[in-house]
């Protein structure tokens, strides 16, 4: 599949109630409209700090081969885009982290808006979402998760 541009963030940290979320980790992935690089922000919030700390941007080559011990970043982004086609968010938005994991991931392109745990987190209860995934869906949102942990990972 040959995507033009598109935008990916992970958030860990979406779960609030009284008071709003406050994220651990956030990455965010961008492919410029026909670029061969993914650009990379991350910043992060250590044990007992009140503000998250950015790191320099970094780059990760947008190839079709296989790097290290890995798929190559195209059949990477492929199946996480595949992934997340296929699966349901929270109704309402914002409702419920209906996969249990803290953590939230909004893909953008012009064929596809995705995202779990609504904009400004998740506020609500266990059992307030009237969509609730299967556990093979929960399955398949940890490997998406394991996908963007992953291009993170090997970004330069």
């Amino acid at each position: 599949m040959a995507l033009r541009e598109y935008s990916l963030r992970l958030q860990k940290g979406i779960t609030g109630g009284f008071a709003p979320p406050t994220p651990s980790f956030i990455a965010t992935i961008t492919r410029p409209v026909d670029s061969d690089t993914l650009n990379i922000t991350l910043a992060s919030r250590p044990d007992g700090t009140p503000d998250l700390q950015s790191f320099a941007p970094r780059t990760l080559g947008y190839s079709a081969q296989a790097t290290g011990s890995s798929l190559s970043t195209e059949a990477l982004v492929d199946e996480l885009y595949g992934i997340l086609k296929e699966l349901p968010t929270e109704q309402p938005p914002g409702s419920e982290d209906i996969y249990g994991l803290d953590t939230s991931i909004f893909w953008g392109s012009d064929d596809l808006q995705w995202i779990n745990g609504g904009m400004n987190g998740v506020n609500g209860q266990p059992g307030s979402s009237t969509v609730q995934p299967s556990l093979e869906q929960k399955a398949h949102f940890k490997r998406a998760v394991e996908i963007v942990e992953t291009l993170v990972g090997e970004a330069k």
